[in-house]
């Protein structure tokens, strides 16, 4: 008797359906609502799940909105295009739009004064914007900037500080162009001539700021100081650091050989299950500003760019 309960009870637990057994469109459609780190977790579960998991549908949905046709119209190097793309052509896509030394540029003119690119983990969407995308001082005559190519820049040409007084540079980015609840960090991207001058003292502020739809509170300044030097600092004491942090940011040596310095950080306006821009996002705008409140010489200063990426 007890035998033949037991063997009852294996029978019902064979045909009983396990989350593997469901069809791969199943499979596929759940794991597209996670994201590309869960996606490659999913693949190692079983060969079932694999299959789903680098499937079209899958990551089409983790390309962004404007490049989920990138499989076929963009095939990787030494392929034709094909009419209807192998099922891995999405996930090919993705991981090429993951290269930040690659980045795309998005400009409608086809400036290149805008690149984008993925984050690997999240898919958020990561964009860096050009010199020539920025706005820079000219109070002291066309003779202020020069532009200039520079070999460890991904655009054709970068800002390079020749001298002014009042140095003042903002940039602005479309909300909409940013994955929504997300949480960013705009960096200023810059190098150091030789022979600069007034780039160390420590009365400079960032600020980053979400507005332009909706009423916004005063963004917080935080102190930063692109090139440290005690010795410079220590003869600008009187001027003031600032209303934010109260010791000064510092850069950071980044592997492509620019320093950068983070201005801020923001949150994204949207849910945290959606990856499409939410309606109260439009007309409104990232903005992002670097200012020096001292009014004295400098010079040397190479601007690349502004570059905005996700938050762990």
């Amino acid at each position: 008797m007890a035998g033949d309960q037991q063997q009852q009870q294996q029978q019902q637990e064979q045909e009983r359906t396990q989350v593997g057994d469901l069809p791969e469109v199943c499979l596929a459609h759940a794991i597209a609502l996670t994201s590309p780190r869960d996606a490659c977790r999913c693949a190692a579960v079983s060969p079932a799940f694999r299959a789903a998991a680098d499937s079209d549908h899958v990551w089409r949905r983790f390309l962004p909105p404007g490049r989920r046709g990138a499989a076929a119209a963009h095939p990787p190097q030494g392929q034709q295009p094909q009419q209807h793309p192998k099922p891995a052509a999405s996930k090919g896509a993705y991981l090429r739009l993951c290269d930040a030394g690659a980045a795309v540029p998005v400009d409608g003119e086809g400036s290149g004064s805008r690149r984008l690119w993925l984050d690997r983990a999240s898919g958020a969407r990561c964009y860096m914007l050009s010199a020539r995308a920025l706005s820079l001082p000219w109070d002291d005559g066309e003779f202020s900037w020069r532009w200039t190519p520079h070999p460890l820049s991904r655009f054709g040409d970068v800002a390079e500080l020749v001298e002014c007084t009042s140095l003042d540079i903002y940039a602005r980015l479309p909300a909409a162009e940013l994955t929504p609840a997300t949480t960013y960090a705009a960096y200023l991207v810059y190098g150091v001539a030789e022979g600069h001058r007034g780039l160390s003292y420590p009365d400079q502020e960032t600020t980053v700021a979400l507005g332009g739809g909706r009423a916004a509170p005063a963004p917080a300044r935080h102190a930063v100081c692109l090139h440290p030097d005690e010795a410079e600092a220590r003869k600008f004491r009187a001027v003031s650091r600032g209303t934010g942090d109260g010791e000064p940011r510092r850069p950071r040596l980044r592997a492509d050989g620019w320093s950068e310095m983070e201005m801020g950080r923001l949150r994204t306006p949207g849910d945290d299950g959606g990856r499409e821009a939410p309606a109260a996002v439009a007309g409104e705008e990232v903005a992002v500003s670097f200012e020096v409140l001292g009014w004295y010489p400098k010079r040397g200063l190479i601007v690349e760019g502004v570059e905005f990426r996700p938050v762990d």
